[in-house]
């Protein structure tokens, strides 16, 4: 019972800090607010059910899209949850954060990954076209006040691309991914949590 109610305590925590650092955080660009996030460890709860679900969903969209990949560039990658599912299905991670807090988290969760405390016009490992096999960005581009110009960097960095975001977004967000030519899309669902998933390649 102790274990119980410790968890529901941690639980409510971490919305109520949430509600306070992601004030004015959507479409914008505000790495302070976004840095704030993390005074707390996993602000977003991606240890939970929900959030492996959609990794492991993520995953199977990429193995059957591309195979296994060489390397994969993720784009927001916080402490490395994701990155953790990644590993399993590519041979090189590389992953971005504006929080330097999260890239310390990461690099503890995965030594062998690389990572940068930077954003995605700003990554240190090369400008080349199609410098990486995948280019993703899972939960990231609402964040973003030019999600097309994200896009468009990305399309340029990877020979493959796939983004997932909540189905409200879909308004925003969706018309800078309908723009991509060889598109496709599918949903994730997890209870009553919906997901878009887009992918394409750029080869």
């Amino acid at each position: 019972m102790w274990n119980d109610t410790a968890k529901l305590l941690k639980k409510a925590r971490r919305r109520l800090w949430m509600k306070y650092a992601l004030r004015g955080v959507g479409g914008n660009d505000n790495h302070e607010r976004l840095e704030l996030a993390y005074r707390v460890e996993d602000p977003w709860n991606m240890d939970s059910a929900m959030e492996r679900s959609r990794f492991e969903a993520t995953n199977r969209v990429i193995e059957q899209a591309f195979g296994r990949v060489g390397s994969v560039l993720e784009i927001g990658c916080g402490e490395g949850h994701q990155t953790q599912h990644l590993a399993r299905i590519s041979d090189e991670q590389y992953g971005l954060d504006v929080s330097p807090a999260a890239i310390e988290r990461a690099r503890l969760r995965l030594p062998q990954a690389h990572f940068a405390a930077a954003d995605l016009f700003q990554q240190p490992w090369g400008e080349q076209r199609h410098r990486f096999d995948l280019v993703t960005a899972c939960e990231v581009l609402y964040y973003l006040s030019d999600p097309a110009a994200t896009i468009t960097r990305m399309r340029h960095l990877g020979r493959n691309g796939l983004v997932t975001f909540f189905a409200p977004a879909c308004g925003r967000v969706g018309p800078h991914l309908d723009a991509i030519p060889g598109l496709r899309k599918d949903w994730i669902h997890h209870g009553g949590t919906a997901w878009l998933i887009g992918w394409w390649r750029d080869e």
